[in-house]
């Protein structure tokens, strides 16, 4: 039976569906990954860019709300920026809550706002590796990992 995990941000237009979509890519076949916001504002074209970058095509995500998976069951729920974190101090049905913090890339300057969005994706992808080795024990292999085509750490490739 797959593990559930729930990524969640406050648009869920960035952070947390590329934590989704790269949790599918790396390890789909173990997890069951969704992502949702407490304030869906559509899926940034820019998320899209970067994620198309790794091959991954993430177009037909949508933004969901938060209580579209209350009560739900789940391993982990995962925020993945401050403000979700402190809408959701705790989140029924989850057996595990974690925080990652990560920069909104929608923030960051017109000017560097594509290369923020990329760093951001990989900073996602390495904390994943991370965790899937660390917390779950779950070793991606250097083939899983080398399709996101992100900088990952060395020390966390199997």
């Amino acid at each position: 039976m797959k593990q559930r995990i729930l990524f969640l941000c406050t648009g869920n237009s960035a952070r947390s569906q590329m934590a989704e979509a790269l949790l599918r890519l790396i390890a789909g076949d173990h997890f069951e990954a969704e992502s949702a916001g407490t304030h869906p504002a559509g899926l940034n074209p820019m998320t899209i860019e970067s994620m198309q970058e790794t091959g991954v095509d993430v177009r037909h995500y949508r933004s969901k709300n938060l209580d579209e998976f209350v009560g739900q069951p789940f391993d982990y729920v995962i925020t993945v920026c401050d403000r979700a974190k402190e809408s959701c101090p705790v989140f029924p049905g989850a057996i595990n809550l974690r925080h990652w913090s990560f920069d909104d890339p929608a923030q960051a300057p017109l000017d560097s706002r594509r290369e923020v969005f990329r760093l951001v994706r990989d900073e996602i992808a390495n904390r994943l590796c991370q965790f899937l080795i660390e917390e779950v024990r779950f070793a991606p292999t250097a083939l899983q990992c080398d399709c996101c085509k992100v900088q990952l750490k060395p020390d966390l490739i199997a």
